[in-house]
């Protein structure tokens, strides 16, 4: 399956990113790399991650990296993966 990245995703990383790179850059860059790894690994088995709290669609998941909740859709039809956003808990 291939990964797309929603718009939203991409904003809201680049707000996080932003805000950690102002303690360092290099725990930005590194908070990005093993997130990346991470969102690699969801095809080999999409559907590991419980059902959305926030979608009513099952086939929408929320995958938790360090307190960040990254919702994503698994697409069968187009086979692929829809990483939807980023965000705290605590912004919903």
């Amino acid at each position: 399956m291939k990964i797309v990245y929603n718009p939203a995703f991409t904003k809201n990383f680049s707000i996080i990113w932003d805000y950690i790179s102002n303690e360092s850059i290099g725990l930005a860059n590194k908070f990005r790399s093993q997130l990346k790894v991470k969102i690699e690994t969801i095809p080999n088995f999409p559907h590991k991650s419980r059902k959305s709290f926030y979608y009513e669609d099952d086939n929408i998941r929320d995958y938790i990296f360090k307190g960040y909740t990254i919702p994503y859709l698994i697409d069968d039809d187009k086979n692929q993966i829809l990483i939807l956003d980023i965000f705290k808990w605590t912004n919903r």
